[in-house]
């Protein structure tokens, strides 16, 4: 999201630290070759899946080929630190030629480019090296441009060389001018504390940030080439729309995952430090935190599968050592590790099915001017495409409406703040959760023949008062269901000006169906726009979203984010309505309206974060940095004080008090204790959840409620509907 980077790219104490680490986005150097008759065919893969599934797929011509070429670029070295302007104008013979070249599953391009950089990056190596062995003087006038869409590539390696030093000594005065004002600080608490001095300062900074270029080239040679040619056929899809993704075997792994919320496993979270693999965390209720002998800093030397000879890790890439520890539920692996006192042990533990509980739905009841209200957060429409047996996240959700039920609340709250999508069909679930049956969402396919998916339960989880929070990036199924909240009256939507506006829905399609007698190995799969889908009043959510009823102040409310900030996007369009009827389940919707505008507008805590968010629009064109210490300093004494004024934004109390009888999850261990007291703490620093409460208790509802009318199309359906519209 090119909004969001922007909005980052200014953010100079999260760039700082940074930005040595981004000196290209995805710039890797080989470890092992893969076979080229694999790549070949994976090209012809996903031509034919693309041109015979694409809802709308552009023609793959000149037009085509030239977009694919800067794409590709960008993501090779977007921040200009690697090719030279002649490689550029080397690789440029190719740029009308590379949609001749995939229809002829050519790899000539993809080979000229990745050996290029692979050159190139070992060059680079050098190069940061011989700079960094002198001392940087901070007081030239020089500037660094932080934009680098507005930066042309090196016209030789003197500019390039150049580019390098002015990166790492923006590294540098970033970390000088911290330790500076911490060595001023302790001279301030101890007179008699002598201070370093700033060559010294700048010696320990300089050899900090070699070290941190040293560790990033070190991370960078263990990816595989492999990974690269992912890099170029995700180049290649996102041309179509920025939906379209190639999901390589382990992507998809991890994809399903994330759909899934479940894994088979341990139960651990790993991270690599150095060529060590250490245990970061441990799953609640999954067997490493059953058999409570695996322990957070515990280091994973050695892993075995069941009796079979155990395999060193030490070293290995991280993604491997996590393909060793995981596997088949039932299955046993045993792992020597170091533990933190430095004692070896062998522990042996059976896989089993992991839960990943912040993945799923949960709810809290709270209190406000003697009412008690219900909120329940989704951070996404999950569901087990394998197993409609197994939880997903319309069963889950219509648990915690029972649990608020039996709490005895007057209302409830649903926050899709950033949820990004999922499954279609809990979108259209989840939604008959609140209405009775009728239509939930239309669809049409690239044939653009229409559907519509209904709710056809004439049950009704809930029928009282319903505040939908939305934001930026509630995106795809959260849009779903907020519209159709909207368009039946059913409740009010609250949140940012309006949602993402994604209005597309993609099919996850494994390639290796398409191959007979595969011995190649596994092709992954391709998550491709196949629909559209329209609210029932008629309405795409594409690029226009979901607009608030209430639009409240957030920090991006002066930035251009979303769909409509995406290259290659959708339009907008619109169909006929679906036969529907209002439910007008808000008597006094205008009134609450001003109500609670009028809050808002007299609310401290809204006026500060609108402040926040002109002062960040006013700001987002500011790309160069002075590298002088004196005018650096100066410009970081702005930020400062204007970072420690909107600070309150992030100390706001609303004083309400969150709790949930209801949940078993809490008393399982320590770990999910802590993390269901800090979803609290969150809330209670939440202005925007306590103007939905607000909004929710001056809710009045109609008790003259009209039935929906339900589609009886032929083509109407919602079951078994298994499709992500993430």
């Amino acid at each position: 999201m090119n909004a969001i980077y922007e909005f980052m790219k200014r953010n100079y104490k999260i760039l700082l630290v940074t930005v040595v680490m981004s000196a290209a986005l995805w710039s890797f150097v080989p470890k092992n070759q893969p076979d080229p008759e694999k790549d070949k065919t994976l090209l012809g893969l996903i031509d034919f899946v693309i041109t015979n599934g694409h809802y709308n797929a552009a023609p793959m011509d000149d037009k085509f080929s030239k977009s694919l070429f800067k794409s590709y670029m960008d993501a090779l070295d977007q921040s200009r630190r690697f090719f030279l302007e002649s490689d550029i104008n080397e690789f440029k013979k190719y740029e009308l030629e590379i949609d001749d070249l995939i229809k002829n599953k050519d790899l000539s391009f993809f080979e000229l480019t990745y050996n290029r950089l692979q050159k190139r990056i070992r060059e680079s190596k050098v190069v940061y090296k011989s700079i960094s062995d002198k001392p940087f003087d901070f007081s030239v006038d020089e500037n660094f441009n932080l934009d680098s869409d507005e930066i042309s590539f090196a016209k030789n390696y003197t500019e390039l060389k150049n580019r390098w030093r002015l990166q790492i000594k923006l590294s540098v005065l970033s970390s000088v001018t911290d330790k500076l004002k911490l060595e001023a600080d302790k001279k301030l608490k101890d007179p008699k504390y002598k201070s370093k001095t700033l060559k010294e300062i700048e010696k320990e900074s300089r050899e900090s940030s070699v070290k941190s270029l040293d560790d990033y080239f070190d991370f960078i040679e263990d990816v595989e080439k492999k990974d690269w040619f992912v890099v170029f056929i995700n180049a290649m899809v996102v041309q179509f729309d920025p939906h379209t993704f190639y999901f390589a075997p382990e992507e998809k792994e991890r994809f399903d995952i994330s759909m899934s919320g479940k894994l088979e496993g341990i139960g651990a979270r790993l991270q690599k430090k150095n060529d060590f693999t250490e245990i970061s965390e441990l799953i609640s209720g999954g067997p490493a935190w059953r058999g409570k002998e695996l322990e957070p800093g515990d280091v994973v030397m050695r892993v075995a599968q069941g009796d079979a000879e155990a395999v060193d890790v030490v070293g290995m890439r991280l993604d491997d050592v996590v393909k060793k520890i995981k596997g088949k539920r039932g299955t046993e692996v045993k792992l020597t590790v170091k533990k933190v006192d430095g004692t070896i042990k062998i522990i042996s533990i059976i896989r089993d099915i992991v839960e990943i509980e912040e993945t799923y739905a949960k709810s809290s009841v709270v209190e406000k001017d003697g009412k008690k209200y219900g909120i329940i957060y989704l951070p996404k429409f999950y569901i087990d495409f394998e197993n409609d047996d197994n939880r997903d996240s319309a069963k889950d959700v219509a648990i915690e409406i029972q649990n608020l039920k039996k709490a005895g609340v007057e209302g409830i709250v649903m926050d899709l703040r950033d949820d990004g999508g999922g499954s279609l069909k809990t979108a259209v679930e989840i939604t008959g959760l609140f209405i009775k049956e009728g239509p939930v969402v239309q669809i049409k396919s690239s044939q653009k023949n229409k559907e519509i998916l209904e709710d056809k339960d004439v049950r009704v989880q809930w029928d009282g008062p319903l505040v939908v929070m939305i934001n930026n990036f509630s995106a795809s199924a959260s849009e779903i269901f907020a519209a159709a909240i909207q368009d039946y009256s059913r409740g009010i939507i609250i949140g940012s000006k309006q949602s993402y506006g994604k209005g597309t829905v993609q099919n996850v399609i494994d390639l290796n169906q398409f191959v007979k007698g595969n011995t190649m190995g596994d092709f992954g799969a391709l998550k491709t726009t196949t629909q559209k889908f329209y609210r029932v009043n008629g309405g795409s959510t594409q690029l226009e979203g979901v607009t608030s009823d209430i639009p409240l102040p957030d920090r991006y409310s002066y930035i251009k984010i979303g769909e409509r900030d995406e290259l290659n996007a959708m339009p907008w369009d619109k169909i006929d309505a679906a036969n529907y009827q209002s439910l007008n389940n808000v008597e006094n919707f205008n009134s609450v309206i001003e109500k609670s505008k009028k809050r808002v507008s007299e609310n401290v805590q809204f006026q500060l974060i609108d402040e926040s968010a002109k002062w960040v629009n006013d700001r987002k064109d500011d790309d160069v940095v002075s590298l002088n210490i004196d005018k650096f300093q100066k410009e970081q004494s702005i930020i400062e004080a204007a970072s420690k004024k909107f600070k309150a934004i992030g100390n706001y109390d609303n004083k309400l008090s969150f709790y949930s009888k209801n949940d078993l999850v809490i008393a399982k261990d320590s770990v999910s204790i802590r993390k269901r007291k800090d979803w609290y703490q969150s809330l209670k620093k939440d202005v925007y959840v306590e103007e939905a409460l607000s909004v929710l208790g001056d809710i009045k509802k109609n008790i003259i409620v009209k039935k929906p009318i339900a589609v009886k199309a032929k083509n109407s359906k919602s079951e078994n509907y298994k499709v992500t519209i993430k």
